[in-house]
This record gives structure tokens, sequence and C-alpha cells, in this order.
């Protein structure tokens, strides 16, 4: 454990961004497996939406996301 104190709150920071990271995470890779799965639009644009909003919390780089829109639209024809 840190015992400074602006080092408490960074690992603070840390942990809770560490947390929402995940969350988003998983968000996107559950809404890709149903847009994979159906070749409707709408889960189609979920899906792009969940990966741009990923790629732009720097979650992912940008060329996977670009890699896995591609995919998406690949299996949904």
């Amino acid at each position: 454990m840190p015992i400074i104190k602006s080092a408490i709150k960074k690992m603070r920071q840390n942990i809770k961004k560490t947390s929402q990271n995940a969350l988003k995470k998983t968000r996107m890779k559950q809404v890709m497996k149903t847009a994979k799965g159906s070749g409707k639009t709408q889960s189609i644009s979920e899906a792009y939406k969940a990966i741009d909003k990923a790629k732009k919390a720097g979650i992912i780089h940008k060329n996977k996301a670009a890699r896995l829109k591609s995919s998406i639209s690949k299996s949904s024809k």
C-alpha cells in the first residue's frame, strides 16, 4: 500500500478507471457477438457505436476498431 497521499489517490483512480474500462470492453464484446449472429442493421449500428466508444476511450487501438467493424460487416452479408 502506498503511503504518500498522491499515490493513494492515483491508486483509487486506477481502480475506478480499470473497472470502467472493463465494463466498456465487455459491453463491446457482447454487442459484437449479437451483431455477428444476426444481420439486423440495428444490432450492427449498436456494435459500431460500442466499438467507437471503446476506441475513443483508448481501450482498443484504432486499427483494431477498423478490423472489428470490417469483420462485422462481412459477417452480416
